[in-house]
Parts: structure tokens; sequence; C-alpha cells
């Protein structure tokens, strides 16, 4: 169980420095890692600390519990889940006005403006 976990957080790993185009010499001086700390990290081979992986998961730019959030091993991602995936790394660093507009955009094109409006006191 114990190896399974290593593997999978490890994978998760591998998976998001990847999409992001990151080496795992720039994913370790990111975080403040070597680059083959990070390979162990990525194959299993470390058990690594709470601390390490919130290092990680900054250095990623993703939350913490994005790191624990597992794709079946087995299991293919569907080419909408990779287009998701990447329109959520386009809009991480954008300015929060400019995601507000996305997210507007995307709602009124969905035809869902009317279950999520707030009053104009909260926006």
């Amino acid at each position: 169980m114990e190896q399974d976990v290593l593997k999978l957080v490890g994978r998760r790993i591998r998976g998001l420095r990847k999409e992001r185009g990151m080496s795992q010499e720039l994913l370790g001086e990111k975080g403040g890692f070597h680059y083959s700390y990070i390979g162990q990290i990525e194959r299993g081979e470390k058990n690594i600390s709470l601390l390490n992986l919130a290092k990680i998961a900054d250095a990623l730019d993703v939350g913490l519990a994005q790191l624990f959030s597992f794709v079946d091993v087995e299991e293919k991602r569907t080419e909408s889940e990779a287009d998701v995936q990447e329109i959520l790394t386009t809009l991480r660093g954008q300015r929060p006005d400019q995601v507000k507009m996305v997210r507007n955009v995307v709602r009124e094109i969905l035809g869902e403006n009317d279950r999520y409006r707030t009053s104009p006191s909260r926006e």
C-alpha cells in the first residue's frame, strides 16, 4: 500500500511537471531540490515529507490537494479533460478581473448564467 501511494503521488507530480513543460532540473531549481531527488520522487522511490510536497506544489503552481488528485493509472485522459487542464493552466497567473471575465463568458456560452447569478454588491 505504501509503495502504491508513493508511486501514485510520483506519477501525479511527473504529469503536472510535464503539463507545464518543465524538466526535472527546472522543477528542482524552483523547489530547492536536486533534479535526481525529483526523479526519485517521480519513480516512487522516496517517501517525501509534507513540507517537501508543499514546496513541489508551490513550484508547480498548484494546490497541495492537486498532488493527490489521482486519475487511475490505466485510464487515459480524454481530449476534453486535457482541454480543461490547458484552460486552467492558462488562467493561472492571470489577474483576478481577467479570470472573472472568463468565468462570465463561459457561463454565458453554456447558458448557466442564471444558475450562478450573484448580486452586484458581491462582485
